[in-house]
């Protein structure tokens, strides 16, 4: 007779979800650790991050992506990160590493005089024609290194 090997339990397999309901997720470079992040952010921000990812990879092809400090990244090769995603209790945080060369410029101030964020609540209509052009602005600047 077969041995039966135990099943996994389903809350095994999710990640942790850290302050904010930020999830922890391994840093890694490439696709799939940030597809593994956006899975994993909680409720409502899942599909904020689905959204987010496509309008980034539809406006910069050949996008660099990379998860570090629990928190998805893009960038361009040889030029740095310029965005960044992150979950916090009530909002998912954009983060343009050189927002303020952005015109016109993201709304959040940072204390970091070069970034700028958007913040985006549960109920907020994204304005996706604003973010797909700071999207296109920011990949054509020299990026953040990290």
């Amino acid at each position: 007779m077969a041995e039966k090997v135990p099943e996994k339990s389903a809350k095994a397999a999710e990640p942790t979800l850290l302050s904010g309901g930020n999830p922890q997720i391994a840093k890694g470079d490439g696709d799939a650790p940030v597809q593994a992040y956006i899975a994993a952010m909680p409720g409502w921000k899942s599909a904020v991050g689905r959204r987010l990812d496509a309008l980034v990879v539809r406006t910069v092809p050949g996008v660099r992506k990379a998860v570090k400090w629990n928190s998805p990244l893009y960038g361009v090769e040889g030029q740095g990160w310029f965005l960044g995603i992150h979950c916090f209790a009530i909002y998912v945080k954009v983060a343009f590493f050189r927002g303020a060369a952005l015109s016109p410029v993201p709304p959040v101030a940072s204390k970091s005089p070069d970034t700028r964020y958007l913040h985006i609540h549960e109920h907020d209509q994204l304005d996706e024609a604003q973010f797909t052009d700071w999207v296109k602005q920011a990949s054509q600047l020299p990026g953040a290194k990290m």
